[in-house]
Parts: C-alpha cells; sequence; structure tokens
C-alpha cells in the first residue's frame, strides 16, 4: 500500500461512520457578522485531533487557527530538538482510534510493515510530516498566521476573538466557544530565572523554547541548566551543530530515573485521572512533579558519547553575572566561564500570564481558590493551576465569572492538575479530545435547548405512509 491508496482507505473508512453528516445546531445570529460554533486556537497535534473530533460530532461550523505559517505548527520543526518522540511508538492518540489514521498505517504505506517492525522510536521530522498528512487528508479548516491577541466576552453566550497576522480573515472572529490548544506554555510561560534575566544582556542566553543560532555558536562553549529531557536533548543537538562543549548542570545530586508517565500509560491512570477526587488529583501531580521526566536512553548515551559532553551533578547555580563575551556561572562546585547560556527550566503555569486572557484571568477559579492541600505536598506552583472541568473548561470563581467564562476551554499543559497527562502530551490525547469534544457538545446542546426541545415537540412530518384498513369494519 501507498500513501495514496491510504488516503483512499481513510475515506471509505470515514464514510462508514457516516462523517460529514449534517450539522445539529442552527446557526447563530449577530449584527456584527458570522459566529463559528467553535474557534480553536492552535493548529498543532491537539487543535488538529480537536478539529477532527468535533467534524465526528456534526460540528462543522468550526474554524482552527495557528499564528505559525501553514507546516510550522507546534514546536516540531521550531524549538523541539529531540532527535525522537519520547513517547512509545505503538501508543496511539491524534486518530481517536481510526486505525486507517494511526501513524503506524501512515509509516507502513511507505515502508512496509516490516518497516514498522525496524523503527524504534518515531523520529521528531517524521511525526511533523505525519501530521502535515493528517491536516491534508481531513480538509480540516485551518488558517494559517493568525495570532490571538485578546479575548473578550461579547454577551449572549459569544466571544469576541481580537486577532492579528498575514492570514486573519478580519480583525475579530466571534465564537460561542473557544479552545485554547495552544501547546506546552499556552497555560502560562516559559520559565527564566531571574537571577539571569536581571544580570545577563539578552543576547548571552536563550530558553530552549526559542529558536537558537546554534551556527553562531560553533566551537564555543556553551552551558545548559537544567536536569529534565530537554536539557540533554539541547546538549546533544549543540554538539552536533558544532559546538565545542556543553556542560549540563544539574540541582539534583542524581539524575530522575523514574518516568511515571510510563506507569500511568499501562495502569489506567491516563484515561481515568479525571474520575479521581480532589484530593488524590493533587497527591498525584505533587508525586508527578518530584520525578522530573528524565533523559531517554538513547538521548543521554548520544549526549555523553561526545568529547564536549559535561555532566555537573548538584550544581545549582548561585550566581551569573556578565563576562566581555559571555557569562560566568557560580555553583558549589566553583565558577566556570562559558560564551552562552541555555535555559531548560520548564514553564511556569498561570492563566494570569497569558495576555489574551487579559480580560477574563481574575474570574477563573484556580486550585489554590477550591482546595486546601495539606501540608508536605502544597505547592503554589500547582496551586496557580486553573480549576478545569473534566471537559477543560474554565471553571468562575463566583457566579459572574461562570457566566462570562462559560465556552472557554484550556487544552493545554495547564490542565494537568484537573485532567491529568492529557493535553499536549500524545499518550492521553485519545482520551482527553473525546472528553473535550463531548463537554462542547453538551454546552452546545444546553444553549440551545429550548430550540432543540421546541422543535422536537412541534415535529409532524409522517413516516409511515401505508394504507391501512379496519378489519373490523
Amino acid at each position: 500500500m501507498n500513501l495514496e491508496a491510504l488516503q483512499a482507505r481513510v475515506k471509505a473508512d470515514l464514510s462508514c461512520l457516516a462523517y460529514g453528516g449534517q450539522d445539529w445546531l442552527q446557526p447563530k445570529r449577530h449584527p456584527e457578522g458570522h459566529v463559528y460554533d467553535v474557534v480553536v486556537v492552535g493548529g498543532g497535534q491537539s487543535g488538529l485531533s480537536i478539529g477532527f473530533g468535533l467534524l465526528r460530532e456534526r460540528i462543522s461550523n468550526l474554524l482552527i487557527i495557528d499564528e505559525n505559517p501553514e507546516g510550522l505548527e507546534g514546536p516540531w520543526e521550531t524549538y523541539a530538538r529531540m532527535m525522537t518522540l519520547r513517547t512509545p511508538k505503538h501508543l496511539t492518540s491524534v486518530d481517536l482510534g481510526l486505525p486507517s489514521l494511526t501513524f503506524r498505517s501512515w509509516w507502513e504505506a511507505q515502508h512496509g510493515a516490516e518497516g514498522w517492525e525496524t523503527l524504534g522510536k518515531i523520529p521528531r521530522s517524521e511525526w511533523m510530516n505525519y501530521l502535515r498528512w493528517y491536516r491534508r487528508v481531513l480538509d480540516l479548516p485551518v488558517v494559517n498566521d493568525v495570532k490571538l491577541k485578546l479575548v473578550e466576552t461579547a454577551g449572549e453566550g459569544i466571544h469576541r476573538l481580537h486577532i492579528e497576522g498575514a492570514g486573519a480573515p478580519a480583525k475579530e472572529l466571534l465564537a460561542r466557544k473557544v479552545v485554547l490548544a495552544t501547546g506546552i506554555q499556552g497555560g502560562g510561560e516559559w520559565h527564566v530565572p531571574s537571577m539571569i534575566a536581571r544580570n545577563l544582556p539578552a543576547d548571552r542566553y536563550a530558553h530552549t523554547s526559542q529558536r537558537i543560532a546554534f551556527e553562531a555558536l560553533r566551537g564555543k562553549k556553551v552551558a545548559i541548566l537544567g536536569g529534565g529531557a530537554s536539557a540533554f536533548d539541547n546538549a546533544n543537538f549543540a554538539l552536533n551543530e558544532g559546538v565545542a562543549e556543553a556542560h549540563v548542570f544539574v540541582r539534583r545530586s542524581e539524575l530522575p530515573r523514574i518516568n511515571p508517565i510510563r506507569q500511568m500509560e499501562g495502569s489506567g491512570m491516563i484515561e481515568r485521572f479525571a474520575a479521581l477526587g480532589d484530593a488524590d488529583k493533587y497527591r498525584v501531580i505533587a508525586h508527578f512533579f518530584k520525578h522530573n521526566q528524565p533523559p531517554t536512553n538513547d538521548t543521554f548515551e548520544r549526549a555523553a558519547a561526545w568529547p564536549g559532553f559535561r555532566l555537573h551533578l548538584g550544581a545549582p547555580w548561585l550566581n551569573v553575572r556578565s563576562a566581555e563575551e559571555g557569562a560566568i556561572v557560580t555553583t558549589p562546585q566553583g565558577e566556570f566561564a562559558f560564551d552562552f547560556l541555555i535555559i531548560s527550566t520548564g514553564l511556569v503555569t498561570d492563566p494570569a500570564l497569558r495576555p489574551e486572557l487579559a480580560l477574563v484571568e481574575r474570574h477563573i477559579a484556580r486550585w489554590g481558590d477550591r482546595y486546601k492541600a495539606p501540608e508536605g505536598i502544597a505547592n503554589p506552583l500547582l496551586d496557580a493551576h486553573p480549576y478545569l472541568t473534566r471537559g477543560f473548561a474554565f471553571q468562575g470563581r463566583d457566579e459572574e465569572g461562570e457566566k462570562k467564562l462559560r465556552g472557554l476551554f484550556s487544552f493545554t499543559y495547564s490542565a494537568l492538575v484537573s485532567c491529568g497527562v492529557s493535553a499536549s502530551a500524545l499518550s492521553g490525547m485519545k482520551f482527553a479530545v473525546p472528553r473535550l469534544v463531548a463537554e462542547i457538545a453538551d454546552q452546545l446542546f444546553m444553549d440551545d435547548r429550548e430550540a432543540i426541545l421546541d422543535q422536537f415537540y412541534k415535529y409532524d412530518e409522517p413516516e409511515f405512509i401505508g394504507n391501512v384498513r379496519d378489519e373490523k369494519k
């Protein structure tokens, strides 16, 4: 089978599922223009699979927008620097249970069944190629080069999205439901310790989430702060690009060895996490935070094999100061001079950090508002996460907030405490997207409840047209 034949099989499978049936929602009218039933912000793997899920529910008055050029959505060819995905190849995700739409089917169409058997992990660039194919074969309504600037409540159950960009069809979009599918950073911002930002000019360092001009660092000496998987991905990438030395500094005295996601994938924790009570959810994620995701064995071995690789354990950065042509890093082990610093310190989650939520974030309930964690596991980083429904909907701090926030959803890493490893994690996507889509559809149904029920009670179209005779006469 080739890709052309696979595409035909996808179309046939969708036809068997009656995919693309008539919408059940009536158009919403507004004097300012067209009202979308759903706008999904983000056209990466989450946004695409959400679009597919909505279309399967016969909700087609939708639009997916992405701020990046077509084909460069998500991190895969921008700032992701791992050679392969960390997720095991056999776990399915954005296909939402359709076998012909899986990565495996796409791979076997090009490399055969033997090619799948010999594949270790999915190459990062091939995953992006698969997502491009996925978008094309499903003909998803994505518009690129459109950035969301602000979400405004417009009343009558409608949200006004202020947008900009070369691909923007207008300055504003109107939508009944808005899904923020804006990736790992979409619930807050990437974190750079204030000590670094305060003491160094911006051209001396970069976060791993940024584009880095590695060609300018060839033959140079760089330091990487962080002990998670991304730190080692960046060390290997930098050395492969010609950096002379890459020093990884880890606060812990030893590298994390346990990856709790692997346990969760087989124990029901990922698919059933949302059913837990608040106390269990909080305790699970507090435990999860203790185990920073370790590097994969192959990534660490590749990085460590370079002559220029250096690992510093038990080496938090105590101070950073500018030097004539670089930076001086102070650790308990002494001072080190570098030409450039790469910061791999993750992200901070808080809706207040998202500019697009400036008009509504004060209404968003946080975990700290709804649950008081016991001493010993209480963590302000967890408390700042939004307190979402099991279907990823924002909830209000009060009745006014509930009204303003109805119809807004966060399918980002900020859903971690409420919904577990789901949004922005391939391991949980096939379970999470249907829950999100179901809640969107339920909200739309309940919003239109009166009209839908009225149509039901008034329905009088005959179905049986047989000529019946009364045999008693």
